[in-house]
């Protein structure tokens, strides 16, 4: 059992990526580059996977080739803790799904009775019927990654890119997972704590203007129209605008205003300021080649009210960081800088807005991120459910980590907020 592995997996060092600027931001050669100036480590690799298919069926054209290949590029990074007395491996947002899905709309249909003769034949892939797949997929790629970490590694966690239009069915997929990682005695865990949102939202951004504005709440195209009659302009700025340290100390106040209010935590201000100068420098010599990043700042009578920064990509656009004052809130100064960043980011070509970060749901009126919930699904995007964050022990010492991280987040989420009163 302790050998025993389902995927073939190879594995080489990266050293010329072909995704600079498409996919997601998290593996991009420049956001781990970014991260190495700021206490990370990383490497790229190559990975070739194949898999012996024992029912000559499943996810498979070709009837007379029993063999499952696929490859991809992964960004593994590593952040040394305790003194570097330990670190952990954290892959964001990656590996996907073994096998390609069976788009919903056909698979609408087979339970469809109408339609169902029409597709009665065809096998139906779906995330529910690959989670022992999965979890091996999980269990041998980390053991494939091993050897080229750290020696002082302690468990590698993964942020799988899998995602479910529905609560119960990302749920579900959870719960197989445990099942079969129990079943088949697979080291995978769930973390309690969840490195990247699982839970957000994606506006379209592919159709027209007027259409996207028609899919948002009709209280938020009133906001934002309110917004720009009462006077308030948008102002965008890079990492080369002549004013951008004085710009990055404004953010930095709002921000700070923002904790005060909502009673979160945000980095130093020297991460800010060096992440969009960083885009901007790595832009002028790749020739546009990475992901751009700009600070948007809502001014109304010589008041900057509110701001937001935001990374966009060929594929994706990300409402990375925002901040409001508490002065003129009725100005809707925040619908109008989204607004205004989404059309950006159309233009420049993303295929969709990311509000990155949301709670599951927007029923109960009690929660504490209720309002965030509301704000932001409310501009009409997809609400997308992610399985959040998974662990490979590689040594014993990941036990007492994982208790030490469980208490830090209890008494951060829930003692201090209580304390505070939220």
């Amino acid at each position: 059992m302790k050998n025993k592995k389902l995927f073939d997996i190879k594995v080489s060092e990266c050293k010329n990526s072909e995704h600079l600027n498409d996919g997601t931001f998290l593996q991009t050669p420049f956001w781990c580059s970014f991260k190495a100036r700021h206490g990370w480590t990383y490497k790229r690799f190559f990975i070739e996977l194949s898999m012996q298919l024992e029912d000559n069926s499943l996810c498979q054209k070709d009837k007379n080739n029993s063999i499952f290949t696929k490859s991809f590029e992964l960004a593994v990074l590593n952040r040394g803790m305790a003194k570097n007395l330990f670190s952990i491996a954290y892959i964001p947002l990656m590996p996907e799904l073994p096998f390609k899905c069976t788009d919903e709309k056909i698979i609408e249909q087979a339970f469809n009775e109408e339609e169902q003769v029409s597709v009665v034949n065809s096998e139906l892939i779906t995330p529910e019927t690959q989670t022992i797949e999965f979890a091996w997929l999980l269990q041998d790629l980390a053991k494939a990654i091993k050897p080229y970490l750290p020696k002082n590694t302690i468990a590698i966690r993964y942020d799988p890119n899998v995602m479910f239009s529905s609560i119960e069915e990302r749920d579900d997929f959870i719960h197989g997972m445990k099942l079969v990682c129990f079943a088949d005695r697979i080291k995978i865990k769930k973390s309690k704590v969840d490195i990247q949102p699982p839970d957000s939202t994606l506006v379209d951004l592919t159709a027209d203007e007027n259409e996207i504005l028609n899919r948002m709440h009709q209280k938020w195209r009133y906001n934002i129209r309110l917004s720009e009659r009462k006077g308030v302009i948008i102002r965008k700025y890079d990492g080369k605008s002549v004013n951008l340290s004085e710009k990055i100390d404004k953010f930095y106040e709002l921000t700070k205003e923002t904790n005060a209010r909502d009673g979160n935590s945000s980095h130093a201000k020297a991460y800010y300021k060096d992440l969009i100068e960083y885009s901007a420098q790595e832009n002028s010599d790749s020739d546009n080649q990475v992901p751009q990043v700009n600070l948007y700042i809502a001014e109304h009578e010589g008041d900057e009210i509110a701001s937001i920064m935001t990374l966009f990509s060929k594929t994706e656009s990300i409402y990375l960081f925002g901040a409001s004052s508490n002065k003129k809130r009725n100005l809707m100064p925040n619908h109008l800088l989204q607004w205004t960043a989404m059309k950006d980011a159309k233009q420049y070509g993303s295929l969709y807005y990311d509000m990155y970060g949301m709670s599951p749901e927007g029923k109960n009126e009690n929660h504490p991120m209720h309002g965030l919930y509301m704000f932001k699904a409310n501009f009409g995007g997809k609400n997308i459910h992610r399985i959040g964050s998974w662990d490979f022990p590689l040594k014993f010492s990941y036990k007492l980590y994982r208790i030490a991280e469980n208490l830090r987040a209890w008494w951060f989420k829930v003692v201090r907020k209580k304390i505070r009163g939220r």
